[in-house]
């Protein structure tokens, strides 16, 4: 999920294509957020560290885990989600399978509200984030996107994917927006802790009086998208893989449109601790070995992502 920084327009060049099976490749570990069960779901993962390609590039510890804890919001089709099953499927779990093999280890998905992410990072809960996460620099410095302050230690991203944010409607009913100025007046849903939520903050800032915009934040998008079903708001917004998969499948196309234009792209990142900086330089050299050997470019086909593709991970890229 983006998050703010300089912002720049870009035109949508593509509409998400329709899924493929959804079944995903490779094995993930499946936990509730603050769940203390231990019903996990479970099935191949990595390679053997004795055998995968990359494995020596791990710390030790992860190695004799066996596996990469990831923070995740599992609630973002389609790079994070569940199955009609219960699985986890999506964009980011199949790269994440794939980086397993390049590794030698699983990739442990736990569930949890996209805000609270990077705390569980810089907890110990978790050894990642992967989760559409929009790498930039407040990020990287652990700035608060509205006071400019410091709250907390930064972070180390390895860039995987490009996507921007997009605002769509009830299919037929776009009371007149197009662009962000357009919702001065209007009521917009988007998920707590994006760029959708400080996009919305920094334009409401900018409405005329008498046509305020009224921003309701959700700890996840499904709770957006119920709520512009519903009628609730006039709009919704999330980044644009995830607001054009909504577009194509929620009620089987009829119950939402895109309007207007794309706006900041930026990389998604897999976020590291500043101070794993061997076990961010492993996950760059696993990405890029996807890249390279064709499994990037089939798994972002698979779930429409394809025009967001890089052709090598960076580490910081977000501006």
């Amino acid at each position: 999920m983006t998050a703010s920084s300089t912002r720049r327009t870009s035109a949508a060049r593509s509409r998400l294509a329709a899924a493929g099976a959804i079944a995903v490749a490779g094995a993930l570990l499946i936990t509730g957020c603050g769940d203390q069960t231990k019903d996990k779901d479970k099935n191949s993962g990595g390679a053997s560290t004795s055998t995968a390609p990359l494995a020596d590039k791990l710390p030790q510890d992860i190695r004799s885990a066996g596996k990469i804890r990831v923070g995740s919001d599992i609630a973002y089709a389609p790079v994070e989600f569940k199955d009609s099953s219960g699985k986890v499927v999506g964009l980011d779990p199949d790269l994440a399978a794939a980086m397993g093999k390049q590794l030698g280890v699983t990739f442990e998905f736990e569930n949890g509200t996209f805000d609270a992410l990077l705390t569980g990072l810089r907890s110990g809960r978790n050894d990642i984030a992967m989760s559409a996460m929009t790498d930039n620099k407040n990020r990287q410095e652990g700035v608060d996107p509205d006071t400019g302050k410091k709250v907390g230690e930064g972070v180390d991203f390895v860039d995987y994917l490009n996507a921007g944010v997009s605002i769509y409607t009830r299919k037929g009913d776009t009371k007149g927006i197009s662009t962000w100025s357009d919702l001065c007046g209007k009521k917009l849903a988007v998920e707590r802790g994006t760029v959708s939520e400080d996009l919305a903050k920094q334009e409401a800032k900018k409405c005329p009086a008498g046509k305020k915009l009224t921003v309701e934040a959700f700890d996840d998008d499904q709770q957006s998208q119920t709520r512009l079903r519903s009628g609730g708001v006039d709009a919704a917004s999330s980044d644009f893989p995830v607001a054009a998969w909504a577009v194509k499948n929620s009620g089987g196309g009829k119950d939402f449109q895109l309007v207007g234009d794309q706006v900041q792209a930026a990389p998604y990142g897999i976020a590291v601790s500043k101070k794993e900086t061997q076990l961010r330089d492993a996950l760059k050299a696993a990405m890029d070995a996807i890249i390279r050997n064709g499994e990037y470019k089939t798994i972002l086909e698979k779930w429409g992502a394809e025009d967001g593709a890089v052709k090598e991970s960076a580490v910081n890229g977000g501006k």
